[in-house]
């Protein structure tokens, strides 16, 4: 058998079906809370270290990677435009092998992993190392204007991380979570509910000692060497660096009702009921069947397809409902058939909505908290979702899911996985 993908596009979106291509394991760093612990660290320092965490996890030789595709939303270095290339270069991989940077925003993570399948597929590669990363809090500010000159005391600048919450061409994000909402008529208490069920559910999961198993500790300080380049060094905001997520908060249902709305009047959005900003990075492999095979691997799961779709700016949440029904109608099967569905939480009024609308029970849903708790580093997130989600089917002992996430500016992705 040989690894193969069959491309689809129809009206309801555009993706790929896979056969014989695996991923082997990954892990990411803890993501730390807004200018928290590792608001110091660079992106590309941050998926250095999950990289070379996921290739360790996955028992394989780094000089075997054929390909390294990275995402990362912003640029939060000087040196942010060699960022896949330092990434692959000092993880190990060989130096005459290519490093690429993609970007679908929210869905870029799901993006890198659906790009390593059909690299595989088309023979271009055998094994794949697929990692994203965002320092947020280094999103910087930046002045566009600078080099052609400004009046006396008018120089022009933007934050980046503020702009990156807003659509210029519709509404700002959470605006949009605040339109499905009125639309699928939730309630602020609904909303608020479902907020403090992603806090309650990943304390569980922390408490099972569950995301240890795909966390690498981040140490205080560090250096990423390689013969014949530059040593890279990083220092944690923290001495003690970091070894769990910062962001996860106890709260209530009374102190989430106390919350004032936030992008709109009637709500519900609030800053409790929103994904985190946080810093971090995920790395995973991706293989091919013949690969596995040739080198005894025990893969984790089965990459078995994925979708893109577009969607109205206004609404951008309801993206995975397309880009989810797209995936199960290529791919013949049924809503039901899946066990598991790890959905972004970039708002707990768009999250909720998904769920109405394609009729998702929550015990199938983000069992383990969502971003909401654990937060969305954006390049990140779709490497954390699918990670979280194969770690989560071979601990129930359940055989399919889906990640999937909504994206700015009006799209929705979607990866269907099934347990090895």
């Amino acid at each position: 058998m040989h690894a193969t993908a069959t491309g689809f596009r129809n009206d309801n979106g555009i993706g790929a079906l896979f056969e014989d291509v695996y991923l082997l394991d990954g892990r990411r760093t803890p993501f730390g809370k807004f200018c928290g612990a590792l608001s110091t660290v660079s992106p590309t320092d941050l998926g250095i270290h999950a990289a070379r965490a996921a290739i360790a996890a996955a028992g394989v030789d780094a000089l075997a990677v054929d390909q390294t595709i990275v995402a990362n939303i912003g640029q939060a270095s000087a040196d942010a435009f060699f960022l896949p290339r330092h990434i692959a270069l000092y993880a190990g991989t060989p130096e005459q092998r290519p490093a690429l940077l993609v970007q679908r925003i929210c869905g870029s993570g799901l993006e890198v992993l659906a790009q390593a399948g059909e690299q595989i597929a088309l023979g271009k590669a055998q094994l794949v190392l697929g990692v994203g990363a965002d320092t947020m809090s280094r999103f910087p500010l930046a002045s566009y204007s600078a080099r052609q000159g400004f009046a006396l005391g008018r120089p022009e600048f933007t934050d980046l991380l503020w702009e990156a919450l807003d659509d210029t061409a519709a509404v700002p994000m959470g605006r949009t979570a605040d339109n499905l909402a009125e639309r699928y008529k939730l309630s602020r208490s609904e909303v608020d509910g479902f907020a403090l069920a992603s806090q309650q559910r990943c304390a569980a999961a922390r408490a099972q000692d569950f995301f240890s198993g795909e966390i690498a500790a981040v140490p205080g300080q560090g250096s990423f060497e390689r013969e014949g380049l530059k040593a890279r060094r990083f220092r944690c905001k923290s001495k003690a660096g970091l070894g769990e997520d910062e962001h996860p908060r106890e709260t209530s249902a009374e102190q989430l009702a106390a919350l004032a709305a936030v992008f709109s009047e009637a709500g519900p959005t609030t800053a409790g009921s929103a994904s985190g900003i946080v810093d971090g990075a995920a790395a995973v492999l991706v293989a091919s069947g013949e690969f596995v095979r040739a080198h005894g691997l025990r893969p984790i799961a089965r990459l078995r397809g994925h979708a893109a779709v577009g969607v109205a700016p206004a609404y951008m949440g309801i993206g995975p409902v397309p880009a989810i029904r797209a995936l199960l109608g290529a791919a013949g099967m049924r809503l039901g058939d899946i066990d598991r569905f790890e959905i972004n939480e970039a708002f707990a009024a768009q999250c909720l909505a998904v769920a109405r609308e394609l009729g998702i029970e929550h015990q199938r849903l983000n069992v383990n908290g969502g971003a909401i708790a654990i937060g969305h580093p954006l390049g990140a997130t779709g490497l954390r979702l699918a990670l979280t989600l194969m770690r989560t089917l071979q601990r129930d002992d359940t055989d399919f899911g889906i990640a999937s996430a909504c994206v700015g500016g009006g799209q929705g992705v979607a990866l269907l996985l099934e347990k090895c």
